[in-house]
């Protein structure tokens, strides 16, 4: 089984997500058995092909309600090669502890429906004050946005390990 993990990230903290990701599903297919398993994690922007992957975990950054331009034209791209395939979504944005907004990006529903995705989950994010361009940090004080990294390792890590289950179930 070769599964592509994809994610566009802004400063960093999605694309760790993916890594993240792909680590788990890794460990939890060859754990099941899966030894020739292989899970590539790579930046949306850099995926031009989906040709020779088996099912695909894809993620953005939310920003503003939305998702990246990259992770939005990689979905565009590939919708009808993603809509035969089993497909996971997810979304790192609400930051704060409870995280806040806790919503849907707007974009999630199309993507969706456009790659047939089997879930979308949302995982909090995470908020450096030190990688934030100016307007960004006027942006965050407006909103009253918490700085921090509120993301959920273990959370993120059961996701991964839940979509591994579902991808070693027999064929009907």
């Amino acid at each position: 089984m070769r599964v592509l993990v994809s994610a566009a990230s802004k400063h960093g903290a999605t694309g760790e997500m993916a890594e993240w990701i792909g680590s788990a599903l890794r460990r939890a297919l060859v754990q099941s058995g899966d030894s020739g398993a292989e899970v590539v994690v790579r930046p949306a922007e850099q995926v031009d092909s989906l040709d020779g992957y088996d099912a695909h975990v894809l993620g953005s950054a939310v920003y503003m309600g939305h998702w990246l331009s990259p992770a939005k034209d990689l979905v565009q791209k590939h919708a009808a090669v993603l809509r035969d395939r089993p497909v996971w979504l997810f979304s790192s944005g609400p930051v704060g502890d409870p995280p806040k907004p806790d919503e849907t990006p707007a974009d999630a529903p199309a993507l969706v429906e456009a790659t047939g995705a089997r879930g979308h989950q949302v995982f909090a994010g995470k908020l450096d004050r030190a990688r934030l361009s100016l307007p960004e940090r006027a942006m965050v004080k407006a909103f009253r946005a918490a700085y921090g990294d509120f993301r959920d390792s273990d959370a993120i890590e059961a996701w991964a390990t839940s979509i591994a289950g579902v991808l070693l179930e027999p064929a009907d």
